[in-house]
């Protein structure tokens, strides 16, 4: 039994004392800790060592102390996998030295047997599971399909993904047969983290917010519900869309059990928009925890009573950045910890 699973009873819409908290990236570059393990091992060794994935999950539950612990792992373990070289370079971010930009690129991508290439994600699962020792649930992710394409076809970051646009446009066979390897391999990979012991999981639509309501329907959301009918009976699914405000009321009614919102949209219509009858997770600007910890406090306070305790799951509207101070995360999460309606 795990012994806080606030999370988890949020999740299932029961009624709770105080909302649970976590921070999308938590394990991640704020923490001395884990900058102290950047400068010895580069990003994917990290990614691909499972007591170094299990120690930097950990860490954020032992200093912080949010309810959840979320795996540290990347999306793009999942290209790689599917026979997609990646590489994360200094100052660039990732960097793909053979975008894919045609149906001949797209029969050299494979749908792997990830118990095979990607089994280093279940050992840091299993372990990261002992070292947790029951305090808080293990969320498992990974990026929506059209996220993955944006990175697979553009080669890079980019503002705008005018490349991964114009394979979906000028190329749609190309784009769909691309964006099904993806998700075939994404459930089967889902599916092996549950099976690994993660007690939830999430689908990061990063980039989903680039395309509009129409092209959202046909090139993001269609794959993203075949993750969650695949998933839905076996774990909890959380879906998290950024700049995809327009699809909530889709979303909601997909089999989801939770709805990720981004600082742009209020929790009042995040609530008109789903129903009001679906756990929402988010939404607090990352760049706010910036401000002093009290203007914290009290954003975090009025946040929660905004979206009511209930149904609820304190989060920011998008990854923790590298520039927050530790205090000021912790007092997020002590914000949401000392809540009292």
């Amino acid at each position: 039994m795990i012994k806080n699973d606030l999370f988890l009873r949020a999740l299932q819409g029961e009624t709770v004392e105080r909302p649970p908290v976590w921070m999308m990236r938590q394990a991640g570059r704020y923490l001395p800790e884990f900058m102290a393990l950047k400068k010895k091992y580069d990003f994917f060794t990290r990614c691909r060592t499972p007591e170094l994935a299990s120690e930097i999950t950990v860490q954020p539950i032992d200093i912080i102390g949010p309810d959840a612990a979320i795996l540290f792992s990347d999306i793009l373990v999942i290209p790689q996998a599917m026979n997609i070289e990646v590489e994360m370079k200094d100052g660039v971010g990732p960097w793909l030295p053979n975008p894919i930009r045609s149906l001949k690129d797209v029969a050299q991508v494979i749908v792997p047997d990830v118990h095979e290439e990607l089994g280093y994600v279940m050992d840091a699962i299993k372990l990261t599971k002992e070292r947790l020792d029951s305090r808080v649930p293990l969320i498992g992710f990974a990026g929506s399909p059209w996220t993955i394409l944006c990175y697979a076809v553009q080669g890079q970051g980019s503002k705008n993904f005018d490349k991964a646009k114009a394979l979906c446009f000028a190329q749609p066979e190309a784009a769909h047969q691309l964006l099904q390897k993806i998700t075939d391999t994404t459930i089967a990979y889902l599916k092996a983290k549950v099976a690994a012991g993660v007690n939830a999981v999430q689908i990061f639509d990063s980039w989903g917010g680039m395309l509009s309501p129409v092209d959202y329907q046909e090139f993001s959301w269609k794959y993203m519900q075949q993750i969650v009918d695949a998933l839905k009976d076996e774990t909890q699914v959380i879906v998290f869309g950024k700049g995809c405000w327009f699809a909530l009321q889709e979303m909601a009614q997909s089999g989801a059990a939770a709805l990720g919102v981004d600082w742009t949209c209020s929790a009042r219509n995040a609530r008109y928009l789903t129903g009001g009858n679906i756990t929402l997770q988010g939404n607090f600007d990352p760049s706010r925890l910036l401000s002093p910890p009290a203007v914290i406090k009290k954003m975090v306070k009025q946040m929660i009573d905004e979206f009511g305790k209930d149904r609820y799951i304190a989060n920011l509207g998008h990854g923790i950045l590298p520039n927050i101070p530790v205090e000021h995360a912790q007092a997020f999460v002590d914000a949401v910890k000392e809540y009292k309606e």
